[in-house]
């Protein structure tokens, strides 16, 4: 079955030098474009993360300190990288617990202001753990009837989670062919406010703490209320993306 776009969507995948979005770097970003018209552009690059790989990591991915050593850092790629994803829906494996936040924390680190809100998100990973509960080479054999033998590889995962959705397709005959109804099924509506989570939408929808001393309450009382907490909470170690909502809603931009 046909994947039915109404505008381009970008499948991508992140291998990173750890899992903490405030701290951590890419170390290589792979981005699979679809095009309405079917055609396809496949990027890739290795990225120097100005920080050192760990050896447990290594051990994942495969990428070493000297596999980058001569690679472009981020901030060099950072405006290429977003004239190729701008305006398109973005589609990938664990993409709204990670990789979104990921991304978004390295676009803001080079300057470079992003805004995802207006894009759908089809996470291929939460559909495959409601139809079947298993990992990217479990549903790649699943649906596809191949062996992921490059597995951490991004360009490698980035193109199996594609062909991974079109099999889904294939096999569920109630699942939507378009974005927008993949993204409601796969990810639903996003309470997160500020794609890590440290901000979400209550039942009002407002947008309120997601932890600490004033979880659950509103933002913008607890900023009118406490001013110096703005300070704090832009001086600690919290995502860039939530420094910019919360500097957002203070302005009463949000």
């Amino acid at each position: 079955m046909k994947l039915q776009l109404k505008r381009p969507i970008c499948f991508f995948d992140l291998e990173t030098t750890g899992v903490q979005v405030a701290t951590d770097r890419i170390v290589e970003i792979a981005i699979l474009k679809i095009n309405p018209n079917g055609s396809e552009e496949m990027r890739r690059w290795l990225v120097n993360p100005e920080m050192p790989i760990p050896p447990e990591t290594t051990a994942i991915h495969g990428i070493s300190d000297e596999m980058v050593a001569d690679a472009p850092t981020f901030k060099a790629i950072a405006k290429e990288v977003y004239q190729l994803i701008k305006g398109c829906d973005l589609g990938g494996y664990n993409l709204i617990r990670f990789d979104v936040p990921m991304l978004a924390e390295e676009f803001l680190r080079a300057d470079v202001d992003v805004d995802f809100s207006k894009a759908q998100i089809v996470d291929v990973q939460n559909i495959f753990h409601k139809k079947e509960q298993r990992t990217l080479s479990a549903a790649y054999r699943f649906y596809c009837e191949k062996d992921l033998t490059d597995a951490h590889s991004a360009d490698a995962d980035t193109r199996a989670t594609y062909e991974v959705l079109l099999g889904q397709l294939d096999r569920y005959g109630d699942l939507p062919d378009d974005v927008d109804g993949l993204a409601g099924f796969s990810v639903g509506r996003n309470k997160h406010a500020d794609l890590a989570g440290f901000l979400h939408y209550d039942e009002k929808d407002q947008i309120v703490f997601g932890f600490g001393k004033f979880k659950g309450q509103s933002v913008t009382t607890v900023l009118q209320r406490e001013p110096g907490y703005l300070g704090w909470l832009l001086d600690a170690d919290f995502p860039r993306y939530t420094k910019k909502i919360i500097t957002q809603i203070k302005l009463g931009q949000v």
